[in-house]
């Protein structure tokens, strides 16, 4: 029976083709090992170096993130807005303060402390008069303001309304983020709405801040606020509505200035009020006004006679003081305003600046020689 020919043993020719097969595909195999480890090495560099560089944006980042001055925070209760309240947790107003007596840690209060809280009542275009106090008596910055209120316990803010204008709302930002002074209410901006605006600011001041007295103040006088602080120093035991007193003929003619549309129930003189400029309420006053509906308060043309009437109803005492309607500096002013003349000083921008070049006016003591 044949063999079959499959266990026959492969002929020289065939073993030779056999080798050479194996050794080909050894060979292509070998060629084909080190460009597959080249390319996973150079991945492998691409991949660490993207790493890299995303590791250094991160950190470049971070630290920039860091050293980047950090915008303040405002204040804000309601619609009303400190604008430098964020400046009472810095270490240097630590009197300002208050402690925790539970956490044992300072926490920044909720109404800070004060003799007097000041409101310089300022408007839209009233940007020049802010610059020409800043480089007067009012600190330009905020480490200057709190100095301001550490030695005099008197706090101070720009009050000013809001408006529709975007325009003038932007170049308001842009001047709080340089100043961090104002404290902005929640009413709208308008001359003719003076008194309105004015029993806003009390209660925005009085939510706001505790104090012992609270002071309207216009943008156009010249302010002593020491002598301002050594006045409400004094010790009084009854509520107290403290100005330059006034009597004078009520104007029921609408082409003259200072026109009384309500003349008819006041009568021919009017009754005795501060002038407009500068005056005082104290605390107790000021909480009476902020628990009264705005409606239930009748609001005449002009602002001083509007709050004037308001304490004769109240039955507060009447404090007469010249020193803060006075027409030059003297040893005792308080406020320097062209009286009778303006309403305040006439061309303030300019007059600002001239008075605080007067050593009599910036340089001289508190008190006078004979009072110290």
């Amino acid at each position: 029976m044949p063999r079959s020919h499959s266990h026959l043993p492969l002929s020289s020719a065939d073993h030779h083709h056999h080798l050479y097969s194996k050794s080909g595909k050894t060979k292509k195999s070998l060629q084909l090992q080190p460009l597959s480890q080249h390319r996973t090495s150079l991945l492998v560099v691409v991949a660490s170096l993207l790493c890299f560089l995303i590791g250094i944006a991160g950190i470049t980042f971070s630290v920039f993130a860091f050293l980047r001055p950090r915008p303040i925070p405002i204040f804000r209760c309601g619609r009303t807005q400190d604008t430098f309240r964020a400046f009472y947790s810095l270490p240097s107003s630590r009197r300002l303060v208050g402690r925790d007596s539970s956490a044992g840690t300072g926490t920044v209060t909720d109404r800070p402390k004060f003799l007097g809280f000041v409101g310089i009542q300022t408007g839209f275009s009233s940007a020049d008069r802010r610059e020409a106090l800043r480089s007067a008596w009012f600190p330009s910055e905020p480490e200057g303001l709190l100095r301001l209120e550490q030695a005099t316990g008197l706090a101070f803010r720009f009050v000013i309304g809001r408006t529709k204008d975007a325009k003038k709302m932007a170049e308001l930002e842009k001047e709080i983020d340089k100043y961090k002074d104002f404290m902005i209410i929640d009413i709208e901006e308008e001359y003719l709405r003076l008194p309105n605006k004015t029993l806003a600011f009390f209660k925005a001041a009085f939510e706001l801040f505790e104090a012992d007295y609270y002071v309207k103040a216009d943008d156009d006088i010249y302010l002593r606020p020491d002598r301002l602080a050594t006045l409400l120093a004094k010790e009084r035991t009854h509520p107290t509505y403290i100005g330059c007193m006034k009597k004078g003929p009520v104007i029921t003619d609408p082409k003259l200035k200072w026109y009384e549309k309500s003349g008819h129930l006041i009568g021919n003189e009017y009754f005795l009020h501060a002038y407009g400029p500068i005056y005082v309420l104290s605390a107790e006053v000021v909480a009476s006004l902020t628990i009264a509906r705005n409606n239930s308060l009748r609001m005449f043309n002009n602002e001083d006679v509007t709050i004037g009437s308001w304490m004769l109803a109240m039955n507060v005492h009447h404090e007469d003081n010249r020193a803060m309607c006075d027409p030059r500096c003297t040893p005792t002013s308080i406020a320097v305003w062209d009286i009778p003349k303006c309403s305040g000083l006439c061309n303030p921008a300019m007059r600002m600046k001239e008075l605080h070049a007067v050593d009599m006016c910036s340089k001289s003591p508190t008190l006078p020689p004979d009072d110290r």
